[in-house]
């Protein structure tokens, strides 16, 4: 049986957490992350807010573990990216979700014109909004293999309501 989005039960996708942080990349110049992750408080655990993650993603057109999409690349692509008033707002067909984002975060959108997002889902619990993450607690759960693995990446390009 194929899948459709009305398959997709919003419930079953856990608590989603939306982080945006900058760090250096390979050409030298601060990149602009996002990442996006269930803390999987889902009824059914972290098994039940992959599945969900997984069955969203695809819907989106964004393979897990797969290459890169560049949004750049597929003007049709049915996520978005809008930066405003300091905060990074992803748009899905069946999401909305957003981050504040730090000023370094938003010097780094500015220059390049999009972000780097990985949509994991792989749950993080650890990662509860209102919780300070440490910068080393971040980085061992977003660089793991376990989590690029899972995960869908994609570069966004930036939009504003500014013109």
């Amino acid at each position: 049986m194929t899948s459709t989005s009305s398959d997709l039960r919003p419930a079953d996708l856990g608590t989603l957490v939306l982080l945006a942080w900058s760090g250096e990349a390979p050409d030298g110049a601060d990149m602009p992350y996002l990442l996006a992750y269930s803390l999987g408080d889902a009824e059914g655990g972290p098994q039940t807010t992959a599945a969900a993650v997984e069955h969203l993603l695809a819907d989106s057109e964004l393979p897990v573990g797969g290459d890169l999409v560049d949004g750049n690349d597929r003007p049709g692509l049915p996520v978005s990216l809008l930066v405003e008033a300091g905060q990074a707002v992803v748009r899905m067909p069946q999401l909305v979700a957003q981050a504040d984002a730090p000023p370094e975060w938003l010097a780094a959108v500015r220059e390049r014109g999009y972000a780097y997002l990985v949509f994991t889902t792989r749950a993080w619990p650890e990662g509860r909004p209102g919780r300070t993450v440490e910068a080393a607690d971040l980085a061992a759960f977003a660089g793991a293999d376990e989590t690029l693995n899972a995960a869908a990446h994609i570069v966004l390009p930036a939009t504003s309501r500014r013109h």
